[in-house]
């Protein structure tokens, strides 16, 4: 595995994804069979909005600061994830609403993948260079098995907070 922080956070990427791809083929799964799979996307966006958000938005932010406002853009897409994802794990799977806020869930972290990849990602390999990235995706590696696994865990809650005064 690489230590280098955009690999370290593509391959996040890449496992959400896949899980927003076995919800989206879910359909005639019953809702307890959905459910296990929104536990499992919550699970893996907290874990990476909480890695992103103390590690590498700050690092990214103190050493480019020409990318300070995709910085910005991006903590406030997490809060959007972060509300979502809050209220997806209050809910039942047999909700009404359930699904369709799954599906919004979906739409905007596709949406905040994509121009990660597209445009920032690039841009910060640029800044940065493999030695930094690397030292962030170690940072962000040793921090990966205390980072909070729900949106209801304290270090999780003020990471939502932090969203909202950044």
């Amino acid at each position: 595995m690489s230590d280098d922080a955009i690999v370290v956070l593509k391959d996040d990427h890449k496992r959400v994804k896949a899980l927003f791809r076995q919800f989206q083929n879910s359909e005639d799964s019953t809702p307890a069979q959905q459910g296990k799979i929104v536990e499992k996307i919550i699970e893996e966006l907290t874990v990476h909005t909480y890695l992103e958000n103390q590690v590498m938005y700050p690092k990214v932010r103190e050493l480019v600061p020409e990318l300070e406002q995709d910085v910005l853009e991006s903590y406030q897409e997490h809060h959007v994830a972060d509300v979502l994802v809050l209220e997806l794990a209050a809910m039942k799977p047999d909700d009404e609403q359930f699904r369709a806020k799954t599906t919004v869930l979906i739409e905007n972290v596709t949406h905040h993948i994509t121009e990660e990849e597209d445009d920032w990602f690039p841009k910060v390999r640029e800044a940065l260079g493999r030695k930094q990235l690397a030292e962030i995706g170690r940072q962000m590696q040793t921090m990966r098995p205390s980072a909070p696994r729900h949106p209801s865990q304290p270090s999780a809650m003020k990471k939502a907070a932090d969203a909202l005064l950044s």
